[in-house]
């Protein structure tokens, strides 16, 4: 099998437990993120991000993920958990985005058919490193573990776009192939089944990296 000329870069998002953050980085995950937005079941305090960093492998990336959290509060994650990169699933604009000094991800509502401007989206942020498109509908929280119909991701992107929704073991090698993103990420579709959100399941996140690869080759 010859190598992929482009490597679809990984994130597990919901993080909850440290020994899920080290498996991760041994399976060649790219990033990690931890989730402060107030209406996740997977929301954790700064204090427990901050531990279950110190799991992280070298050169993989801690994200912080929030939707319409105060300034302060973002603030205070930054100082205590140090990540690298934030991601913003609200209402939040480009002033609010990029006054903490960080590189960031907006995340970009998909679900009831929605089909975003590319021009609009980069106008609107232009400071963003890159967009997530997600499933859910526009006004409503991701982490519904819907996929978005992936005809509708927008074409002719000059940043790095992530496709987020619904992926699971089963579906990525089909969601790769149809969008050719920069990234995924991936959180309920690699957790264990029966158990509390953000705990994930080892053969689950192993399948799901190997089938982000095999649609890499191809």
């Amino acid at each position: 099998m010859s190598s992929p000329l482009f490597r679809t870069r990984i994130k597990f998002c919901g993080m909850t437990r440290p020994g899920d953050v080290r498996l991760a980085g041994e399976l060649g995950v790219d990033a990690v993120g931890f989730v402060f937005a107030v209406p996740s079941p997977r929301r954790l305090e700064p204090d427990q991000a901050a531990a279950m960093r110190e799991a992280l492998a070298p050169m993989v990336d801690a994200v912080a993920l929030f939707m319409n959290n105060d300034a302060e509060e973002v603030r205070q994650v930054v100082g205590v958990v140090r990540p690298s990169l934030l991601q913003f699933h609200g209402d939040e604009d480009e002033a609010f985005c990029r006054m903490f000094g960080l590189p960031y991800i907006k995340a970009v509502a998909m679900g009831a058919g929605a089909s975003p401007d590319p021009l609009a989206l980069h106008a609107r942020y232009p400071s963003a490193a890159g967009f997530l498109l997600d499933a859910h509908a526009p006004g409503e929280a991701g982490g519904t573990g819907r996929a978005f119909d992936w005809s509708l991701a927008p074409r002719g992107m000059t940043k790095p776009i992530l496709v987020a929704g619904g992926l699971t073991p089963d579906n990525i090698h089909d969601a790769v192939l149809a969008t050719r993103p920069w990234g995924v990420d991936v959180a309920s579709g690699v957790e264990a089944p029966g158990e509390a959100p953000g705990v994930k399941d080892g053969a689950r996140m192993r399948r799901f990296v190997e089938e982000v690869r095999r649609a890499d080759c191809g």
